[in-house]
């Protein structure tokens, strides 16, 4: 089962939303990675750059096909998991803690307002 941990935000494009204070964490969902299947490939942006809520700041690859990754808030890069470059696998194993992409530090929390809840995102998917 596909599990939604309820105290992260979610997009409608799969990506999940840890908030801690102005910061936050950025991963795929369980279920990003589940439809996705065997992820061989991460590409991740550089530390430092500010990017806007919707754009696209990555790409996944599978065995089955790439996929870009989008900003679920704007936000500058503060850290990204360099761990995913030699062990991208760690996504499909455990997408909510060490498969985790980025940390940013959030520009706008009224973003934050606009994402879904577990139980929204769960009607959704």
């Amino acid at each position: 089962m596909t599990k939604i941990p309820t105290e992260l935000k979610y997009t409608n494009d799969n990506e999940w939303l840890k908030i801690k204070n102005d910061s936050g964490i950025i991963g795929i969902t369980d279920y990003a990675q589940e439809s996705l299947g065997d992820i061989t490939f991460v590409e991740l942006p550089s530390p430092g750059n500010s990017i806007a809520k919707g754009d696209a700041f990555g790409v996944v690859e599978s065995v089955k096909a790439a996929s870009d990754l989008y900003m679920p808030v704007s936000g500058e890069i503060l850290e990204v998991n360099a761990e995913l470059e030699n062990s991208p696998e760690i996504l499909n194993k455990d997408p909510y803690e060490s498969g985790w992409l980025l940390k940013i530090k959030i520009q706008d929390q009224a973003e934050t307002e606009s994402l879904l809840s577990a139980t929204d995102y769960e009607t959704i998917i």
